[in-house]
């Protein structure tokens, strides 16, 4: 199969408006720096995300943001290794709260208002989860993000930006990842690997791309929930991907929905 011809139609537009609502899928590791940084946490590289977000908000958006916790733990890793699954990723779940709090706090240091809620109970350092409320803080001007997964194990937190996206009315979810969008095969490895410009949910499941779970593709296939895959290191493309602009890989029910 050829690449998708770019075409503004086929760019998914976010109507404009002050009712807009986004949700932001940010792994772990864009926290610590990247792979090529190691693990922990970066304060330098969270300024940046904040940076961005802020510059989002100052557009009226409604911004929810899921973080995740490679960085620091991963719970498929840590069973790989003889650990109980459900053990392993309820420590990835509290990973997921650090990252949190600390982008958290580089936004407040921006002076943009932030809540972050918890699937996993941390009321000393966290709102819990409760949809209605997340929903409020979101139309009262406040970034919310999203930590503790959907609180159960053996869900990836991709799958939980599926979910809370269908929760919260989100008109998209946008997954950042340190390429330009979704790949026929690792362009860091395969010279030949073709970029593409949509792919329907099908056609991601089919050939096995793996750019998110299948459990989190195949909810948004049946919430028809566009996904839009992106470089979010490269400065203005948060921006511009909510601005419907051409960047990265649109993943949606049919070519030009």
């Amino acid at each position: 199969m050829s690449s998708p011809t770019p075409s503004s139609s086929m760019r998914i537009k976010i109507k404009e408006g002050p009712h807009d609502r986004i949700l932001l899928k940010l792994s772990g590791e864009s926290l610590g720096g990247g792979v090529e940084r190691g693990v922990g946490v970066d304060m330098g590289e969270i300024r940046k995300i904040a940076a961005s977000c802020k510059s989002i908000h100052k557009l009226d958006k409604q911004l929810a943001i899921v973080v995740g916790g490679g960085n620091l733990v991963r719970g498929a890793s840590l069973a790989k290794h003889g650990m109980g699954r459900a053990t392993a990723d309820y420590m990835g779940m509290l990973a997921t709260l650090i990252n949190a709090l600390a982008l958290q706090d580089a936004l407040e240091n921006l002076q943009v208002p932030t809540r972050v809620l918890s699937a996993v109970s941390t009321h000393q350092c966290a709102e819990p989860y409760i949809r209605r409320r997340a929903i409020r803080h979101l139309e009262k001007g406040r970034i919310v993000i999203l930590a503790g997964g959907t609180g159960n194990p053996y869900f990836t937190t991709d799958t939980c930006a599926a979910l809370r996206a269908q929760e919260l009315g989100a008109n998209i979810m946008l997954k950042a990842t340190k390429v330009d969008g979704v790949y026929s095969a690792d362009p860091t490895k395969d010279p030949d690997a073709q970029r593409f410009t949509h792919l329907t949910y099908k056609e991601v499941l089919n050939r096995g791309l793996q750019v998110m779970d299948a459990t989190a593709i195949t909810m948004a296939m049946e919430h028809e929930l566009p996904i839009l895959v992106f470089d979010f290191k490269r400065e203005g493309n948060f921006a511009r991907a909510v601005n419907g602009e051409e960047v990265g890989t649109v993943i949606s029910s049919a070519p030009g929905a």
